[in-house]
C-alpha cells in the first residue's frame, strides 16, 4: 500500500499587510518528512509511506501569491512524479484551514482540487486540519476523511495527524469508503475564547468521542475557526466522517446546534483587561512568576510580532522586575551580534516588519547574552535596560515555551513578571505562571473582535450580530454519492 503524504500549514490575519514568502516557512521534501519531528510517526506505520512536500510557518499575514504557487507547483510535480511510479493507495495532507493567499477566496480548496484532479476519483484523501480552520464546501468535496485537532492549546497535534493516516489505511485495507457531512455554524470567536481547557467548550469537545462511537461514523471534529480573516468561508464548523449518510447528517447537526447554542457561554480563560489594568494587577497580586500576555501582536495567532508598545509602557512606567520576550527584529539582533556580549549600545527595537501600524522603542540597553535556537532556525538577544530585560529575536517566532530562551541561560519560573506575545498559554507555562494575566494589547489579532473590519464574513455571524436563528443543515460531500 503507497501512501502519498504533503501538505500546506500556516495561520494568516487578514489585518495586517505583511506577507508571508518562501523564507518564512520551514519546508520538508522526500525524505525530510520522514526524520521530520513533526511527522514523527510516519516511520512507524504499516503503509509504504511516499514523502512529497509539506511547509508550514509561523502564523501571519497572507501568503504571497507567487509563494503559494511554488508550493503548489512543486507539490504537484512531486505527486505526478509518485504517480509515474506506481499505483497511489491514498494521500494524506495535513493541512492548517487558514491559509490566506493574496488574491485567492479559498487557497486550501485549490490545493485539495489540484490534488484531487491528479490522482483521480478512486484515490481516497484524508486530511487532518488545525481546530482555528475555515472551511467550504470545495474542500469537502474533494475529501473521503476529515479529522481536526481536539485541543486547544494543541497538544494533539501528532495524535491528530496519526489518527488521520490511521484512518486512510483502514479505509484502503478494508475497501470501506467513507465520506464527508459538515455543517457551518454561524458564530466565530478567537481561540482565546474558545479554549477547550475552559467551559463550555471542554465539555463540547467532551462529545467527540463519544460521537466516534456511534454505529455508521468514523470520526467527528468541531472547528472554531479562524477569526482574524474576513473572508467568505470564516465560520465555525461540525464536521463529521462516517459511511452511515442518516448517522452523519444527525451527528453533525447535533453538534452543530449544540455549539451555537453555548455560544454566549464563551469567556476569557484568564483574568483579562487593558494593559495598564493587567500591569497593575500584577505588580499587586503578590505572587509569581506573573506571565502576561501581549495578546494582540501575538505570532502564534497571526500577529506580526514586531510591536514594542508593552515594553514601551514598562519603561515609561519604570517597571524592572520584568522579562518582556519575543519581540521580532533582524536588524537589532544583528546589530547585537555585531557588537558582542557585554556591549552597551543606544537601539532601536521594533517596527520593522509593519512600521505603518506600530512605533519603534529607543534606549540605551547592555547585550547581556547571545544565544541560537538550532531547532528553529533563529538568533536570539537578551538586552538589560537598567534591570529591565528583553528578549528579541531576528525572526518571528512564537515564544510559547519556557524552553524557547534556554540558549540565552534562562529559567522563567524565577521571574518575577514575564510578557509573552500570545493569548492562551501553553501547558508548559501555565505550570509555571502564578497567575496568568492576558492584556488586551492592539495587533493584527487583537481581541475587540465586534470592532474587526467586517466586510466579506457569512451574515448574520456571533458575535458580530446578535440576534438571530439557527437551525444546521447537514451539508454532505459530493464523494457521498
Amino acid at each position: 500500500m503507497r501512501i502519498a503524504v504533503g501538505g500546506l500549514h500556516t495561520e494568516c490575519s487578514t489585518y495586517t499587510d505583511v506577507l508571508q514568502t518562501t523564507g518564512d516557512f520551514k519546508v520538508l521534501r522526500g525524505n525530510d518528512l520522514m526524520i521530520s519531528d513533526f511527522f514523527s510517526f510516519l516511520p512507524n506505520s504499516k503503509a509504504e509511506i511516499v514523502p512529497l512536500l509539506h511547509a508550514r510557518s509561523t502564523p501571519g499575514g497572507a501568503v504571497a501569491r507567487i509563494t503559494y504557487d511554488l508550493f503548489k507547483t512543486e507539490f504537484l510535480q512531486k505527486l505526478e512524479f509518485a504517480l509515474s511510479q506506481g499505483p497511489i493507495d491514498g494521500l494524506y495532507l495535513a493541512m492548517h484551514g487558514a491559509v490566506h493567499v493574496e488574491g485567492m477566496l479559498d487557497a486550501e480548496g485549490d490545493w485539495l482540487s489540484a490534488a484531487r484532479r491528479l490522482v483521480g476519483p478512486d484515490c481516497p484523501i484524508s486530511v487532518s486540519y488545525d481546530l482555528h480552520g475555515n472551511l467550504s464546501q470545495q474542500i469537502i468535496d474533494q475529501i473521503d476523511i476529515f479529522t481536526a485537532f481536539r485541543h486547544a492549546p494543541h497538544i494533539d497535534t501528532l495524535e491528530t495527524m496519526e489518527r488521520a493516516l490511521n484512518h486512510l489505511i483502514s479505509s484502503i485495507e478494508t475497501g470501506k469508503r467513507p465520506f464527508v457531512g459538515w455543517a457551518p455554524i454561524p458564530v466565530l470567536l478567537p481561540g482565546e475564547r474558545t479554549s477547550t481547557v475552559d467551559e463550555p467548550a471542554k465539555s463540547l469537545y467532551a462529545q467527540l468521542d463519544e460521537i466516534d462511537k456511534v454505529d455508521g461514523i468514523l470520526d467527528a471534529s468541531l472547528m472554531v475557526g479562524y477569526v482574524w480573516a474576513d473572508v467568505s468561508r470564516a465560520t465555525a464548523a461540525a464536521v463529521v466522517s462516517g459511511y452511515d449518510q442518516d448517522a452523519v447528517q444527525q451527528e453533525v447537526e447535533k453538534l452543530a446546534q449544540s455549539y451555537f447554542d453555548s455560544r454566549a457561554d464563551f469567556a476569557f480563560g484568564p483574568i483579562t483587561g487593558s494593559l495598564e489594568d493587567m500591569l497593575f494587577h500584577a505588580q499587586s497580586c503578590g505572587t509569581g512568576p506573573v506571565v502576561l500576555t501581549d495578546s494582540g501582536d501575538n505570532p502564534g495567532g497571526g500577529g506580526v510580532g514586531d510591536r514594542a508598545c508593552v515594553l514601551r509602557h514598562f519603561d515609561q512606567n519604570n517597571v524592572r522586575n520584568a522579562i518582556v520576550i519575543g519581540i521580532a527584529d533582524a536588524p537589532a539582533t544583528d546589530l547585537c551580534f555585531q557588537l558582542g556580549e557585554g556591549a552597551q549600545t543606544d537601539i532601536w527595537i521594533g517596527a520593522t516588519l509593519d512600521p505603518a501600524r506600530s512605533k519603534p522603542w529607543n534606549g540605551k540597553v547592555k547585550v547581556e547574552r547571545l544565544g541560537k535556537d538550532n531547532k528553529r532556525g533563529n538568533r536570539l538577544a537578551l538586552l538589560n535596560c537598567n534591570g529591565l530585560r528583553i528578549v528579541i529575536s531576528d525572526k518571528r517566532f512564537t515564544f510559547h515555551e519556557p524552553e524557547n530562551v534556554a540558549s540565552l541561560g534562562l529559567d522563567l519560573s524565577k521571574e518575577e513578571l514575564i510578557v509573552i506575545k500570545c493569548g492562551y498559554i501553553s501547558p508548559a507555562m501555565a505550570e509555571i505562571a502564578n497567575p496568568n494575566l492576558m492584556a488586551l494589547t492592539d495587533g493584527a489579532v487583537n481581541q475587540d473582535i465586534e470592532a474587526l473590519e467586517n466586510l466579506n464574513r457569512p451574515q448574520p455571524t456571533y458575535p458580530f450580530q446578535k440576534e438571530f436563528e439557527y437551525r444546521p443543515l447537514c451539508r454532505l460531500s459530493a464523494r457521498a454519492d
